[in-house]
């Protein structure tokens, strides 16, 4: 699995984009409408290597905080220019609230291409990046508010110890968010998605990446992943309460949330 990700790590954001016609974006949105994250907030985001949660989490917390800003200064009509112009110079400095997210990843290559990524786009404030694997993490007990892991479960070999961990370095009261392929209930819709995963993506692997083998793997590994009701019995197994799932395109992916309380 490691070397599947080290050979495919600099073309994975144009693989994602041709693998699934650029919907992933808007799966990965969703997500992060979902945890809602406010100023202050601190995420651990596991298996994420390129940055993509990380730094959609960046641009909410941003868009939040500056929503909270206009609304003080609009009930602060008697404020003087000068006073205006210092609290958007304050935020300008404090955009994040404190938020913090903290990018995992056990493949140095997919770090590199996230780091790559964030300099390029400008992103360095409250963004940390870590080596490590998801079944032994490298943090205290008790640390996050949330826990996000999208597309990077179904590669973990023992995912019940990865589900432990998760648990175990969530502060109470904390989330756990999972995006991941899932299982299409629809035969029909089933049939062409496996004509289309079978016969296209690794295709396309080929074409794009020279990696034929990769994502002959990457289709069959969506395969073998536990459907939706499986996931959710192994999160609740790990401890956390008021577990669900929302299937997104029919199930073809699938967001499990749970609280560790």
């Amino acid at each position: 699995v490691y070397q599947v990700f080290e050979s495919v790590a600099k073309k994975y954001d144009v693989m994602n984009d041709s693998m699934t016609l650029g919907i992933h974006r808007v799966w990965k949105d969703i997500l992060m409408h979902k945890m809602n994250p406010c100023p202050g907030t601190l995420l651990l985001d596991v298996a994420g290597g390129t940055g993509d949660i990380a730094f959609r989490f960046i641009n909410y917390v941003r868009s939040v905080r500056q929503r909270q800003l206009q609304r003080k200064l609009r009930h602060n009509q008697n404020l003087s220019w000068q006073e205006i112009f210092e609290s958007y110079q304050k935020d300008k400095f404090n955009s994040l609230g404190d938020s913090q997210v903290v990018v995992c990843d056990i493949n140095r290559e997919m770090l590199k291409v996230g780091k790559q990524k964030a300099q390029h786009l400008g992103y360095s404030e409250g963004l940390s990046w870590v080596l490590g694997n998801a079944e032994e993490l490298p943090f205290d007990d008790d640390k996050f508010d949330v826990y996000t892991i999208a597309f990077g479960i179904r590669n973990v070999t023992r995912i019940d110890l990865a589900l432990q961990e998760a648990y175990r370095v969530l502060k109470p009261g904390g989330r756990f968010l999972c995006l991941e392929f899932s299982h299409v209930s629809n035969p029909i819709l089933s049939r062409l998605y496996d004509l289309y995963s079978f016969q296209v993506i690794p295709v396309l692997g080929e074409v794009i990446a020279g990696d034929w083998k990769s994502y002959q793997y990457l289709v069959e590994s969506i395969r073998q992943f536990p459907p939706q009701e499986e996931l959710k019995a192994m999160i609740e197994d790990a401890g956390f309460f008021k577990v669900d799932y929302e299937n997104l395109n029919f199930g073809i992916v699938a967001i499990h949330s749970g609280f560790k309380l």
